[in-house]
C-alpha cells in the first residue's frame, strides 16, 4: 500500500511511502530570505517530513539540490553539512543541479530514504 501525505499544493504530495522506502521534497516556508537560509528552513521541513513519515535525516539514501543560483552553492552546502552531521556513514549520496525555481524560491531539496 501507497502511503501519501498532503502538501500545500494541488496535484502534489510532500511525502509519499512505499514499504521501506520514503519521498520527501520541500522548499523554504519563507522565500524572502537568502539561499542559506533558505536552505536551512527546506532541511528543517525535510526533517519533520521524514519524521512524519517514521524516518530521519541519518537514513536518507539519496538526495537531490536544485539550487536557482549556482554561485551560491557554497552557502547551499554550509547549511547542508551543519544539517547533515560530521558521520559520513549517514551521508546520502547527493546531487545539486543549477535551475531555474518559480518565483522567489531558491532551493528545492527532494530526498529518498529508508523507515
Amino acid at each position: 500500500m501507497i502511503e501519501r501525505k498532503r502538501g500545500l499544493f494541488n496535484g502534489r504530495n510532500k511525502s509519499s511511502a512505499y514499504k521501506d522506502l520514503v519521498f520527501t521534497v520541500a522548499t523554504s516556508p519563507n522565500t524572502a530570505l537568502g539561499t542559506e537560509e533558505q536552505t536551512r528552513l527546506a532541511l528543517e521541513v525535510i526533517s519533520r517530513n521524514l519524521e512524519e513519515m517514521g524516518s530521519d535525516k541519518s537514513r536518507i539514501l539519496s538526495a537531490q539540490v536544485f539550487i536557482a543560483r549556482m554561485e551560491e552553492k557554497p552557502l547551499m552546502d554550509r547549511a547542508w553539512c551543519e544539517w547533515i552531521g560530521k558521520d559520513w556513514l549517514c551521508w546520502p549520496q547527493r546531487a545539486c543541479l543549477g535551475v531555474v525555481l518559480e518565483g522567489d524560491v531558491l532551493v528545492e531539496i527532494t530526498v529518498t530514504a529508508v523507515r
